[in-house]
C-alpha cells in the first residue's frame, strides 16, 4: 500500500498533535514494509539500575504502531489504541537508545494491526515484541 506521509510529514504531524514527546522520537525509516523510530533515551526513562524502563519501552512501541498507521491512512489524529500485548524478553543495553521496527499487518476500514520489535541499539536481538491495534475513525460523508 502506498504511503500518505512521508517522514518530514509524519514528524510535523507528530509535532503538532504531540507536543509532549516532541523530540523523544525520531522516524528513521518509513516505506511500505517498515517503520523504524528511535527513543533517544535520556535520564528521564531510565528505571532503577539504569536500563530503560517499561513504560518508556511501551510508549515508543505504541507511537511506532500509530506512525505506521498514519502514515499508510494519513494524519487522523483521533486514531486509538484499542489493544496492547507487550512481551518484555530482555533487559536493554546500558546507554543505548531503543529502536522499533514497526510492520502494518493488517490495515482495514476500522482497524489496524501492527508488530513491534524493540531493540537496544546495535543488538539484533529484541528486548520486547509488542502486538497494537488501532481503531481508526470512520470517514465522515462530506
Amino acid at each position: 500500500m502506498a504511503l500518505k506521509m512521508d517522514v518530514a510529514e509524519m514528524t510535523a504531524f507528530l509535532d503538532e498533535v504531540f507536543p509532549q514527546v516532541r523530540g523523544d522520537f525520531v522516524i528513521e525509516r518509513l516505506d511500505e514494509d517498515l517503520l523504524e523510530m528511535r527513543l533517544k533515551v535520556e535520564e528521564r526513562h531510565l528505571r532503577p539500575g539504569g536500563t530503560v524502563s517499561g513504560p518508556a519501552m511501551f510508549a515508543l512501541a505504541d507511537v511506532a504502531a500509530y506512525v505506521a498507521t498514519m502514515a499508510r491512512i494519513g494524519p487522523q489524529a483521533l486514531a486509538v489504541t484499542t489493544n496492547c500485548s507487550i512481551d518484555f524478553m530482555r533487559k536493554p543495553q546500558a546507554g543505548q537508545d531503543i529502536i522499533a521496527r514497526a510492520e502494518v499487518l493488517k490495515l482495514g476500514r476500522a482497524l489496524s494491526v501492527t508488530e513491534v520489535r524493540l531493540l537496544s541499539e546495535g543488538s539484533d536481538a529484541p528486548v520486547a515484541r509488542a502486538s497494537l491495534t488501532y481503531s481508526i475513525p470512520p470517514e465522515r460523508p462530506a
